[in-house]
């Protein structure tokens, strides 16, 4: 028997996998497909998703073929800027930049790749899951030609159209939200050409930023990727068919204003429904539902995927502590308390912004232009980082400044905070004092004991996902920790 079984290996089947593996759990991967898909879907992910793959392991493997770039800019109907989430000059507290793009299969090879230094992992390509029965000790998994494996627990990362969702007959949760667009795919060896924008600030560098033309004629946006890959999206507008707008002459036609005169090649247009959906169970039992297969995001922030990854380093912390009889089962009914609210935050303000993207109405479009505008005077811009919240129920110390925020992971003579003190459970306090063996005590110096001074704490805990526990004196964090681990 396996102590956890993750059905689909894409980019968060496939980290799980890795996460899980480094920490010594017995995992099964079972995959449908032999070979990951050979498009690119998913193309932005967030510092935080660097720091997950540097907790497991595969940092190295992945960060090579990324593209740093910087923010977002939102364009209005008279092409001024209505919206700067630029990331230039701005500090960087967790060491990687905030943006990142990347070209989806060579992702998924790598992380499939990193498996191979986890002999305690078996993957299963060209495998169909195609049901399951549940008991109180294990879950039994009904693949293709008659095949069972048993797992304590199942984390289901199959994608929005989860078949492991739909046995167990989960109902989503609908934003209210859905619009019609066509995402064109590019390899272009040279510069994109953007009409004439005003406003725009002096450091920004267009080729650098996801620019969204929030244009009532057609909104579109424009994205950067990693070494000659560039994406478009353009709302379909009312009537208009999906497998016509995506023959090769209106394609053409589409991208024809960015790239006349620029050497290129169309990969792919295809038609998606964007949509803010979420499961309105994320357990069932022993299985767990984790990245599409839990929820739905527009992806005006870029935000998609980076859900899944922060749903799998949410539960594999307290996976490892159930299955280890270091914590009761209970504790697992914590992972959709704290990442449910977490993820609606952010599909919220996708939603929000999506609704003003997707204005068609060129008064209300003015309107609107000139509202962002006066909101944004005298008020420093924010970037996409700033729209992820704080844990605010779940395993943190409620009340303690501080408590549910992401961890700052600041660079210490040469080498990033995680990789000296590792990604466990870590106490960071001036003054030494006696833990359990499963928490490391860190002196707290530098941007650490900054941290605190500007936290008035003596002490913070973190957990091994990098958000924080709480603050306060050290002893009186244990205290609390064990209570909320072991009630």
């Amino acid at each position: 028997m396996f102590d956890v079984a993750i059905i689909g290996c894409g980019p968060v089947g496939a980290f799980a996998a890795n996460l899980l593996g480094k920490a010594g759990l017995s995992v099964l991967v079972v995959e449908q497909e032999a070979h990951p898909y050979p498009l690119p879907r998913a193309v932005h992910l967030d510092h935080e998703m660097m720091r997950l793959f540097q907790s497991a392991g595969v940092i190295d493997r992945l960060a090579v073929d990324m593209r740093e770039t910087e923010g977002h800019l939102h364009v209005g109907a008279d092409h001024g800027v209505i919206r700067y989430m630029g990331t230039v000059g701005r500090p960087r507290p967790f060491s990687w930049s905030n943006d990142y793009f990347f070209y989806q299969p060579e992702l998924e090879q790598h992380l499939r790749d990193a498996l191979s230094a986890h002999p305690n992992v078996t993957v299963q390509l060209g495998t169909a899951f195609e049901g399951l029965d549940q008991d109180a000790q294990a879950v039994t998994l009904r693949l293709l030609g008659h095949r069972t494996e048993r797992a304590r627990y199942v984390i289901a990362c199959d994608g929005s159209r989860s078949m492991v969702r739909k046995a167990l007959n989960i109902a989503l949760d609908d934003l209210d939200f859905e619009e019609p667009w066509l995402v064109v795919d590019a390899e272009v060896d040279g510069p994109v050409r953007f009409p004439d924008i005003w406003g725009v600030p002096e450091a920004a560098d267009l080729q650098k930023l996801s620019v969204m033309m929030c244009d009532p004629k057609r909104p579109a946006t424009i994205v950067p990727g990693r070494g000659n890959h560039r994406r478009w999206e353009f709302m379909l507008l009312p009537g208009e068919d999906d497998a016509v707008m995506m023959e090769p002459d209106n394609v053409a036609a589409l991208v024809a204003p960015y790239l006349t005169g620029v050497p290129h090649k169309i990969v792919r247009a295809a038609t998606y429904r964007f949509h803010g959906l979420i499961a309105e169970q994320w357990r069932q039992g022993r299985v767990f539902l984790a990245g599409d297969a839990a929820h739905q995001t527009p992806p005006f922030f870029g935000q998609g995927m980076c859900h899944g990854l922060r749903d799998i380093a949410n539960l594999a912390w307290k996976l490892e502590l159930v299955l280890a009889d270091r914590a009761p089962e209970t504790l697992l009914d914590t992972y959709q308390t704290e990442r449910d609210p977490h993820v609606r935050a952010v599909i919220s303000a996708a939603v929000a912004a999506g609704r003003y993207i997707c204005m068609l109405d060129p008064d209300l479009a003015a309107t609107r232009d000139t509202q962002m505008r006066e909101a944004a005077k005298g008020t420093e811009h924010g970037t996409a980082a700033d729209l992820i919240p704080a844990i605010a129920q779940g395993i943190v110390a409620d009340g303690t400044p501080g408590a549910g925020e992401r961890f700052i992971q600041p660079s210490m003579n040469g080498q990033l905070l995680d990789d000296i003190t590792g990604s466990g459970w870590r106490l960071f306090t001036s003054k030494p004092i006696d833990a359990p063996a499963e928490i490391t005590v860190v002196p707290a110096n530098g941007a650490i004991a900054d941290w605190l001074t500007a936290h008035n704490a003596k002490a913070v805990l973190v957990r091994p996902d990098h958000y924080v526990f709480g603050t306060g004196a050290p002893a009186d964090l244990l205290t609390q920790l064990e209570a909320k681990l072991r009630p």
